[in-house]
């Protein structure tokens, strides 16, 4: 696989918090959402899959770098992320695990050690929640009105993966939707700029099923629609290719790196 195109990337040496969190996932003293932890940290979306299509995976996400910005791949079976966070265990170190065996989804579960394989090559994928601290310093909310949801723009399929592009829509005031496409924009290894803001039909976003995030309610007066495109992405499309194993992080329940987040920002 060629890796060139991926990012140079330095974990900060006194990432003491991180750490933390992560030593308390590994024991499930933490089991909920990783949104809010770690604010000015990395975190990643997790992908998982046998090597034999680990090839056609990463050109995947090379096509659909927007969705799918892929910031280190391991070595077959390597569990350590020794770019992003050295030290820390792939296995144990999400709060929660999304499991699928011939595209049928298994119980979500807290660690992953006995699935593990000597053929599983892992992908840390950028995560949109990586920009929540900017966002929250700029007096825009992170905690509420935010789904994920399916679209009915394509992405350019590789081999068995193909899909629809999934999407993070939040709902923002037209002056914080300005400021936010402004602020996510330099962080272009977290999926960058809002790819659609305003009308959903326009992108064919299913506000009906929304993926995470639960029911879409009538939306308040004086907000607006501003859709993301979203690292469960590759995971939906990993998902329809039906592999024999694939093990991606459950929805908000990313990996949180060593890597400071401005370290990632664009001038």
């Amino acid at each position: 696989m060629d890796l060139s195109h991926l990012p140079e990337l330095e974990p900060d040496p006194q990432a003491h918090e991180p750490r933390r969190l992560r030593g308390l996932i590994a024991r499930a003293s933490i089991t909920g959402s990783s949104r809010g932890q770690a604010l000015g940290y990395l975190q990643c979306n997790l992908a998982i899959l046998p090597k034999l299509h680990a090839s056609d995976f990463l050109e995947y996400c090379r096509r659909n770098a927007r969705a799918c910005p892929v910031l280190e791949v391991t070595a077959p079976g390597q569990t350590e992320p020794r770019k992003l966070a050295p030290g820390a265990d792939l296995r144990t170190d999400c709060a929660r695990y999304a499991l699928w065996r011939h595209g049928q989804r298994l119980p979500d579960c807290h660690d992953i050690t006995e699935y593990w394989q000597d053929d599983l090559v892992s992908f840390l994928i950028g995560s949109g929640i990586t920009f929540d601290e900017a966002f929250e310093q700029a007096g825009i909310g992170t905690q509420t009105h935010r789904w994920v949801i399916r679209s009915r723009l394509p992405t350019q399929a590789v081999g068995l993966f193909q899909g629809p592009l999934i999407v993070t829509m939040r709902w923002l005031t037209p002056a914080q939707a300005e400021l936010a496409s402004q602020i996510s924009a330099r962080f272009v290894h977290n999926h960058g700029a809002p790819l659609h803001i305003g009308d959903p039909q326009a992108i064919g976003a299913d506000l009906a099923q929304p993926l995470f995030g639960g029911p879409v309610p009538d939306k308040p007066k004086g907000l607006v629609e501003v859709f993301w495109a979203c690292g469960v992405t590759p995971q939906a499309a990993a998902e329809s290719a039906k592999l024999p194993l694939f093990i991606a992080h459950a929805p908000a329940h990313s990996f949180i790196t060593d890597v400071r987040a401005a370290s990632l920002m664009s001038p």
